[in-house]
């Protein structure tokens, strides 16, 4: 009885607080505003009925028909009583993306159990002090000399991928599943320092990964889930704290093995010059700076701040990876011309050489490039960036007010058709530099841009390349689903809602 007197105070509070809001923001926040397009919504809630009525498909769907809706490239829609601004044009990007005066939305506070003050959800000082500790771990002299790490573990992909089709001769099998488990592989290895062996046992890691980006993204769009007690009782927010328990015990363990095989080495992992040294057993990874930084006693890490380090590692270095290569395999598979294509320039750089490629070789391969480009231009790994105003920010004759909470919609930039001439289709030659010369920089920007800009995106460049040579260097693959039926899962991350069944056919 007590907690369901409570509840119904909470709810009185909760519809009072709401109409003062509604009233606010008709009559104040609404001025601000001006004239911005809006999505018609329900008073008090806006389009928070409509989005959960929705699958996580579904709502994906809904927002693509946003682009076509508001062509002006700005719009207005509100969960709750809260007003969001998307924007999508090149010139509003840079506008908002070049300037300093921004930190990051609200709703990245629902990320925060997961993923601590890391540097997804950190902002000012503590943000720009994450940033240079953090910054030297992916430099492109540092990532090179990790590819010998890249290879080693997409051996053991193409192992594992020819071990199920010589079980299933003839039958479409489901890519995702191995191109995960060989990405966590790759950044627990070269991130962290620690072989988990995820391609060959198996972890409860990489689903409870996503499940709890989709319950964040469900509680985003439900506005009584807000209120964290409230959250935590319900059915959603237990299921929530188990899978947390689930990657929190994950980042516990790699940390725990790292500490255990530094005390065994006993050995300096800084050259006197103070220059990275990066051997086979040598490696300065990611989480060494984190626990020599620990070590030091002006400036140590928490347990927890060290976990939520590593939990942005895990979540910001695999999942997007894997993603972008499954995509990539996908439109290929769809796109058996422009996959011969790829299959050439491996013939001309390889010939029938089975012998692994070097960063000179993979440099060469400049259509393999574009494939990339133009699949992370139809399916960004991160679709949505929210940004908060600290200051008044002036985009054409709009005035968007401090504290205003603005959605950067890279998946609509990159399919807008005021940049991109039939944005639907597969075209990696748009990124031939005599097309792309003329274009504005800020019309494609997979890897966000600005002075927040993600700092791994070499990294994921070049594991990407690796993975999809050495498939594409063994089979050719022919996709089961098109484009326009393969459903696509609107969480943090653009991932397939489905199984992607791929035939493949070997090249010898």
């Amino acid at each position: 009885m007590d907690f369901i007197f409570l509840a119904l105070c909470t709810l009185c509070i909760a519809v009072i607080f709401s109409i003062f809001l509604m009233i606010y923001y008709q009559y104040v926040i609404k001025q601000k505003l001006g004239d911005i397009p809006e999505v018609k919504g329900y008073p008090f809630i806006g389009v928070t009925y409509e989005f959960m009525k929705l699958s996580d498909s579904g709502r994906t769907k809904r927002f693509q028909l946003f682009l076509n809706e508001f062509k002006e490239g700005i719009f207005m829609l509100r969960f709750g009583t809260k007003p969001f601004i998307v924007v999508y044009k090149p010139e509003y990007f840079e506008l908002i993306f070049a300037t300093v005066n921004i930190t990051k939305g609200d709703f990245y506070k629902m990320a925060k159990p997961w993923l601590g003050n890391g540097l997804v959800t950190s902002t000012g000082k503590q943000w720009f002090n994450n940033r240079k500790l953090i910054g030297p771990t992916f430099h492109f002299s540092i990532l090179e000399q990790f590819a010998e790490v890249f290879f080693e573990k997409t051996e053991i992909l193409i192992k594992c991928l020819e071990r199920k089709i010589e079980d299933n001769p003839g039958k479409a099998i489901d890519i995702f599943p191995f191109i995960t488990n060989a990405t966590l592989d790759i950044i627990c290895e070269t991130a962290m320092g620690v072989n988990v062996h995820a391609q060959e046992v198996v972890t409860k890691y990489t689903s409870a990964l996503h499940q709890v980006t989709v319950l964040i993204i469900n509680r985003i769009i439900q506005p009584w889930y807000w209120i964290d007690w409230i959250y935590y009782l319900s059915p959603a927010g237990k299921q929530f704290k188990s899978r947390l328990n689930i990657l929190h015990e994950f980042g516990k363990k790699v940390i725990n093995e790292r500490k255990l095989e530094r005390q065994s080495q006993n050995t300096k992992l800084i050259n006197e010059d103070g220059e990275f040294n990066i051997g086979k057993r040598k490696r300065k990874a990611f989480l060494d700076l984190l626990l020599d930084q620990i070590e030091k006693d002006n400036t140590p890490l928490t347990d927890d701040e060290l976990r939520a380090q590593v939990d942005t590692f895990m979540f910001a270095g695999q999942d997007t990876s894997s993603v972008a290569i499954s995509w990539a395999l996908f439109l290929l598979g769809n796109n058996l011309e422009h996959q011969e294509k790829v299959h050439e320039e491996l013939e001309e750089i390889f010939g029938d050489s089975e012998v692994l490629a070097n960063t000179k070789e993979l440099s060469q391969l400049k259509y393999l490039e574009r494939v990339i480009k133009e699949t992370l231009r139809m399916f960004p790994s991160v679709p949505l960036i929210l940004r908060k105003l600290v200051e008044d920010v002036k985009i054409d004759n709009y005035t968007l007010p401090k504290g205003t909470s603005v959605l950067l919609a890279i998946a609509f930039a990159h399919q807008n058709p005021a940049v991109w001439s039939d944005p639907s289709k597969f075209d990696p030659d748009r990124f031939l530099p005599e097309n792309s010369k003329n274009r504005n920089p800020y019309a494609y920007v997979p890897f966000s841009a600005g002075p927040r800009n993600c700092l791994g995106q070499k990294f994921a460049l070049l594991e990407i390349k690796i993975i999809l040579t050495a498939i594409l260097r063994k089979w050719r693959v022919k996709s089961v689903k098109t484009v326009n039926t393969i459903k696509m899962g609107g969480s943090l991350i653009l991932r397939p809602n489905e199984k992607v069944f791929m035939h493949f056919t070997s090249k010898k």
